[in-house]
């Protein structure tokens, strides 16, 4: 008889539970919706999705493909000095975005290139 009580409340007990954690997603999405936080997180997503083509980097740092290392990271530290001191925060994050292409790319090129 005992058992079947606490049977009992362990199944309503977590039916509660579960309603209540059901309902407190539903009010944390509603929340969310209306301060702009789950459209922004989703603009974040789609952007780091976008991943930057070869060419663009290229031109955005101003160098050619027979450019060293060396020459990309002066202009990247030329361009991102000068946006950093206008306060362009949207053209500095071209140029770092800009940088770490170039990098995997060139990272890329040392390990396919056998050591003579």
């Amino acid at each position: 008889m005992a058992a079947r009580i606490i049977a009992n409340l362990i199944v309503m007990g977590s039916g509660i539970l579960g309603r209540a954690v059901f309902q407190a997603y539903r009010q944390a999405l509603a929340n969310a919706s209306k301060s702009g936080v789950a459209q922004e997180t989703m603009q974040n997503i789609r952007r780091g999705s976008k991943i930057m083509a070869e060419p663009e980097a290229r031109q955005i740092l101003g160098v050619t493909e027979h450019s060293t290392w060396e020459e990309v990271l002066k202009k990247y530290d030329n361009l991102f000095e000068q946006n950093a001191k206008n306060g362009s925060f949207y053209l500095q994050s071209k140029v770092h975005r800009a940088k770490e292409c170039l990098e995997a790319i060139y990272q890329k090129n040392a390990q396919g290139t056998p050591d003579i």
